[in-house]
């Protein structure tokens, strides 16, 4: 938005509020309607005495600071003309544009209240900016400046005459370029280096000379892991400097480089600086679950490990690892710990159930890509490696205080990844196991409740009265739970609930060796025991619904898939499951949402096992919640590609899914419950229900290229193609042998995405899948081009539009025809290309189809470009990344700004062409290690064209090193490129 824009009805002021600007073209706007200004020279006597702060000019000098040396004959007349039109145009309010003695003055500021000049606004920010940072509060300056900086609409005074209006706009952009400096500054300080580094790139390509912003950049670019390109920037600046000026860099720059090439630590955020790809206003997770009200207890092992936690405020991060048997209490005591000591955090508490009892256990690389979330980190900039991702994890932490709850771990080497090893931060760690072999970790072994705290915990929740009356039973039942809390608390909560039993009465029933046994005196199957107990305190329809929801793997279950689990409505199911929450048999994760501690999952599930007879109706729960799961995926995946024929070939649900009342809305689940969506996959492929859970992953195709599930997509899809393969299902393999080509082109495995697509091809044929055979043509097709085999490309692809035609499948035959536009491209027939792309586009567009729009509109966008129709192919490629950024694939996203930095390259502007590059580095895309060997290539092209010689050569030896190890084609290309000598 212009200036006039952010001065006035972007700042929501009355609508007759006048908005003046001079941060751009002269304008005036009243609420929405831009006034007529008239000709320059008016325009140039307005920003005269706009410019002078309501001061009055006399007419000499507005006359000399539009005309200058040669005014014309009748210059006062003129004058007097042009202020006259002036103030007809804003008004005729004489007390606005005043003449006082032969001269004029504008009223603006508090002189004038109904009056906003972008210049002045931009002043109050300014000095927003300077009393936020003075206090230290850096996020505010940032945006105070981020704030000034918006008020520009572009070259300040643009097209406005006179040797006035010069000498301000000189002045303006050296004051717009000093309040860049300082925002970039406070954006390094915040440790959003990562992001800074396309913006830095651009500023040092549109102002070579200024060597704030070179220093900058080399600091973002360390500070991002490129030492390399750092150093490289400072040889290009000393050449340009020596070739342009004769002078060599500042002592600043000088010492930076030196610095850099020293690795001094000190280049790191300062220790109160936050740290990471953060949003300006870090993130302050606060994630402890709720504290016990009724905590009991515990007090030598509370005061121990508060202080071990208050250590973090020193100079070590603190570790404590608290160790047990199941249901003795081990989180309950960290969750009090942690909320009492929370104050030594003010920067956060981040919490994880690491699940680390069950089979399923929380993998480190999916832990840290919530925490990276948790901190503010998007999806598009959460690395892929747990490696990378714990260095960025740490990176984040650097500097700042923050808590680590991990709970539920399974062992050290669960941990250790999740560490943020640096000062003022802590890790409060549970486990069944104690963590001897975690580094510096203080270890507490906790055992059950002393007798004592065992009947307070238990007088809490049953009432003092009841216990007095019966205090000798009351040690029966704490004694016969084994003193364990969380057996103490289950069946305190029994007796609570029934207002007619006695406390002797419970403990008849405990003292049962049916209910009691001597499990209950040791180790898990204490805990086992304590549930049973529970358990069997259920009615038939609780008790029902405890053991099946025991059947899904999932982190957790929605209300909706609990109900087409247990075959309820969903009122009934919500009532049955909040009551078994009640019983503290089952959480509440979120509203509507709903988990089991890992240990009662394992339980319920073998009372399923038991109890649920015959075995067929756990065979129909499952088959119930994995029919939800497809009936959903699939109307997600008919609203995204209206027209597509795939799910004419798949299982038909029994089951209507969940309704959505948009496409925003079906996307939203089907990212939320991708996680439980795989997880069901992936037994579906255990228990033999291979169809469906083909057929399901087909429906979660977006997930494998969303670049957040891609991971998790793949293995369910390797389960399911094992699972295939072992039983000879040669429909189910075809299927899935499809999906994981996809998944392997979408991850730049070429070689495995071919042998997978040819499997795929073979079974297909043997099954007589139409679906399969044609999709498979078309991936061959893409993994052609990926490999430079054209020929073979186009036999593919031609192949698969005929198949395609012939199911009448045209969302997938447009496909097809944009993928046949690149081997036109390839071939220099670029008349082709664009003609076969917009045949694609044509049937996206008659469909209504806004995620393959977007595949069809990045392929006339490199088309058009490779035609030397540039301007029309950047706003196809364009309009590709917005429809990419809204249907949530960040890979596509970060592939058209790749191809916007080819096409701004041919069009021989390279500073835009290296921000839009640096963009795609850092959303990633489709192709992996491949794709980012393509987008350092283009960088590196765009930096020499800019004179920065030594960096590009970085990003080429960068990229080189990257298509060697692949083995790609792409190797030799690069090579050539650094063979000659860079330009002296």
């Amino acid at each position: 938005m212009g200036a006039e824009g952010n001065v006035g009805r972007g700042n929501g002021q009355r609508e007759h509020t006048l908005c003046l600007g001079v941060l751009g073209p002269v304008r005036a706007y009243r609420g929405d309607q831009e006034l007529p200004m008239g000709s320059p020279q008016q325009r140039a006597l307005l920003a005269a005495l706009l410019l002078r702060g309501g001061h009055t000019a006399t007419a000499e000098e507005l006359i000399d600071a539009i005309w200058g040396e040669e005014p014309p004959e009748r210059a006062k007349a003129a004058l007097r003309t042009y202020a006259s039109r002036i103030r007809k145009a804003l008004g005729n309010d004489a007390e606005l544009l005043a003449s006082d003695s032969g001269g004029y003055a504008i009223r603006t500021g508090r002189a004038y209240s109904d009056v906003a000049l972008d210049l002045d606004v931009a002043t109050a920010h300014v000095s927003e900016a300077e009393k936020s940072a003075a206090s230290g509060d850096r996020s505010g300056a940032r945006e105070s400046y981020a704030a000034a900086l918006a008020q520009w609409s572009g070259e300040a005074l643009a097209h406005v005459p006179g040797p006035f209006a010069e000498r301000h706009r000189r002045r303006l952009t050296e004051w717009q370029q000093t309040l860049l400096e300082h925002r970039v500054d406070l954006d390094l300080q915040l440790g959003l280096h990562t992001e800074s580094v396309s913006e830095l790139t651009a500023l040092t390509a549109a102002h070579p000379l200024r060597e704030r912003f070179r220093e900058l950049l080399m600091l973002a670019l360390y500070r991002s892991g490129r030492q390399a390109e750092a150093l490289a920037v400072f040889a290009d600046t000393r050449r340009l400097l020596a070739e342009e000026l004769g002078v060599d860099p500042c002592p600043e720059l000088t010492v930076l480089h030196q610095r850099i090439l020293e690795a001094d630590p000190g280049l790191a955020l300062a220790p109160d600086e936050p740290s990471g790809p953060v949003t300006p206003k870090p993130a302050q997770p606060a994630q402890l679950p709720a504290a016990v009200a009724d905590f009991t207890g515990r007090a030598a092992f509370v005061a121990e490990l508060k202080d071990q936690l208050a250590q973090a405020e020193g100079t070590v991060m603190a570790v404590s690892a608290v160790a047990g048997i199941g249901g003795v209490g081990k989180t309950t005591l960290a969750v009090h710990v942690a909320h009492a000591a929370a104050e030594f955090f003010p920067d956060g508490q981040l919490y994880v159930d690491l699940q680390g009892a069950g089979p399923s256990a929380a993998e480190p690389q999916a832990v840290l890509g919530a925490f990276l979330r948790s901190l503010g980190v998007d999806d598009a900039s959460v690395p892929d490696g747990v490696e990378e991702r714990s260095a960025l994890f740490r990176s984040l932490l650097s500097g700042r205080r923050v808590l680590t709850f991990l709970d539920n771990a399974r062992d050290a080497a669960q941990v250790r990844p999740l560490l943020a090893g640096a000062a003022g931060c802590a890790a409060l760690v549970t486990s069944r196991i104690r963590m001897v072999d975690l580094a510096g970790a203080h270890l507490i072994d906790l055992d059950v409740m002393s007798p004592d705290e065992a009947l307070t915990l238990f007088t809490r929740i049953v009432g003092k009265e009841r216990v007095d009356a019966e205090r000798k039973a009351a040690m029966a039942v704490v004694g016969a739970c084994g003193f364990l809390p969380l057996a103490i608390r289950i069946a305190a909560a029994r007796l609570a609930s029934r207002r007619t039993w006695t406390v002797a009465a419970l403990a008849e029933k405990l003292a049962d060796e049916h209910r009691r046994l001597d499990e209950l005196q040791v180790g898990d199957q204490a805990v086992k025991a304590t549930f049973e107990l529970g358990y069997g305190q259920l009615e038939y329809e609780q008790a029902r619904a405890f053991r099946l929801l025991g059947l899904a793997d999932g982190p957790d279950i929605s209300l909706e898939a609990a109900a087409a689990l247990l075959d309820r409505p969903v009122d009934a199911t919500e009532s049955l499951l909040e009551s078994l929450v009640d019983a503290s048999l089952l959480e509440s994760a979120a509203p509507v949402r709903y988990r089991f501690h890992d240990l009662v999952r394992l339980f319920a599930r073998a009372c399923a096992e038991r109890d649920e007879q015959p075995p067929s109706e756990r065979e129909a729960a499952f088959s119930r919640l994995l029919d939800f799961y497809l009936a959903s995926a699939s109307k997600v995946f008919a609203l995204e590609r209206p027209g597509e024929r795939a799910l004419d070939h798949l299982v038909q649900p029994h089951s209507a899914g969940t309704h959505f009342g948009s496409r925003d809305d079906a996307l939203r689940w089907l990212f939320s419950e991708a996680d439980c969506v795989l997880s069901c996959v992936q037994q579906a492929a255990e228990r033999g229900m291979l169809r469906h859970a083909a057929d399901l992953l087909i429906a979660m195709k977006d997930c494998a290229d969303s670049g957040v599930h891609s991971l998790r997509y793949e293995r369910a899809a390797t389960a399911v193609r094992d699972a295939a393969s072992a039983v000879d299902d040669a429909l189910a393999g075809a299927r899935v042998q499809s999906m994981l080509t996809h998944a392997h082109i979408v991850a730049g495995r070429f070689d495995q995405a071919d042998e997978e697509a040819r499997r795929a091809s073979s079974l297909a044929e043997r099954a007589g899948d139409t679906l399969t055979t044609c999709w498979s043509l078309n991936q061959r097709g893409i993994i052609a081009i990926c490999q430079s085999r054209y020929a073979d490309s186009e036999g593919f692809l031609l192949r698969a539009i005929d198949a395609f035609r012939a199911d009448g499948n045209r969302p997938s035959e447009a496909s097809a025809l944009c993928n046949l536009s690149q081997v036109s491209l390839e071939a220099g027939d670029t008349n082709r290309a664009i003609w076969l792309t917009q045949q694609g586009l044509e049937i996206y567009e008659s469909l209504d189809h806004r995620m393959r729009m977007a595949n069809g509109r990045y392929a006339l966008g490199r088309a058009l470009t490779r035609a030397d129709r540039i301007p029309e192919g950047l706003e196809q490629l364009t309009k590709a990344v917005t429809l990419f950024r809204e249907t949530r694939q960040p890979l596509w996203e970060g592939t058209s700004h790749f191809r916007i930095a080819e096409a701004h390259l041919a069009a021989g502007r390279p500073g835009q062409a290296a921000a839009h590059a640096e963009q795609a580095l850092a959303l990633r895309g489709i192709g992996g290690e491949w794709m980012r060997g393509r987008m350092l290539t283009v960088l590196g092209r765009a930096l020499l064209a800019l004179g920065q010689h030594d960096r590009g050569r970085v990003c080429w030896k960068d990229a080189l090193a990257l298509f060697d190890d692949m083995g790609a084609s792409d190797a030799e290309e690069v090579r050539g490129l650094l063979t000659p000598a860079p330009a002296a």
